[in-house]
């Protein structure tokens, strides 16, 4: 018996175990969550399964997504990600990420719930649960995906407009959009 799904994983193996296991489940791990908003910036333009294929490649070249080292990555490291061909080369998106690194540890510096109450905060901290009828009745952004938006551009991050930090609550749960009759969704 096939299990029913959301439509966007298709039958693509990697796609499929990351919309059973990890798409729309509550992340609290500050580090994984600033890995997850940084892994989204660079789907910008792009099919997130790209992403997916890449993600190993990814935390390899930004030292295991440490946000300590990456902070201190410098134009050596610009230059060296801008040559990986396993990861998005884009000199905008691998400068955002070093300073998404360095906004991270001033909000966990400074913020009390750190990085991960301050992405949570935007929800109360309660996953909001929609069961939407299809794929199509998913919004692309909502008013606290822009409200966060705004509140990550303040603190110092980029590539976090409020289609990705929306693509960025629903995988890391701050929204479950699985669609009404997906096996999640029960």
């Amino acid at each position: 018996m096939t299990l029913a799904r959301c439509s966007w994983c298709g039958d693509d193996p990697l796609y499929v175990a990351y919309h059973d296991t990890e798409w729309g489940v509550p992340e609290r791990d500050a580090r994984a969550l600033w890995e997850l908003l940084s892994l989204e910036g660079f789907q910008a333009g792009l099919a997130w399964i790209t992403i997916l294929r890449k993600r190993e490649a990814f935390r390899a070249g930004f030292a295991g997504f440490d946000p300590e080292a990456v902070a201190g990555f410098g134009e050596a490291e610009v230059a060296r990600l801008l040559a990986d061909p396993g990861i998005v080369r884009h000199r905008g998106k691998i400068e955002a990420t070093i300073d998404g690194a360095r906004a991270f540890l001033a909000l966990e510096a400074r913020h009390p719930g750190g990085f991960s109450g301050f992405v949570w905060e935007t929800v109360d901290g309660t996953p909001r649960v929609n069961r939407p009828a299809s794929m199509a009745a998913v919004p692309a952004k909502t008013p606290e995906a822009e409200a966060l938006s705004k509140r990550l551009k303040q603190a110092g991050f980029r590539f976090v407009g409020p289609t990705i930090v929306y693509a960025f609550m629903q995988a890391a749960g701050l929204v479950d959009d699985h669609v009404a009759g997906c096996f999640r969704a029960a």
